[in-house]
């Protein structure tokens, strides 16, 4: 690979910081959104969505360093739940 064909990453922070937001559904579920990755989880509890959009985002991270798209430092991620 030469060097032009690298990505260019200088526009991602060392820590990347993700967001999670939250609401509650009229029957009673939870719905954790992690909007910089378009994912969008449920779960029984709050907790539970959170643990889910979490999760769900690492896979996301992991699997677009594996790919190019991030860079390494990216897999450690931080995350901001919004109130």
């Amino acid at each position: 690979m030469s060097e032009s064909s690298h990505p260019d990453y200088r526009w991602y922070a060392l820590a990347m910081k993700l967001t999670i937001e939250l609401d509650r559904e009229i029957d009673g579920r939870w719905i954790a959104e992690v909007p910089e990755l378009n994912v969008l989880l449920y779960g029984d509890s709050k907790q539970d969505a959170i643990q889910r959009a979490q999760s769900a985002a690492r896979e996301i991270v992991l699997d677009r360093i594996a790919h190019g798209e991030l860079p390494p430092d990216s897999a450690n991620a931080t995350f901001d739940v919004a109130a």
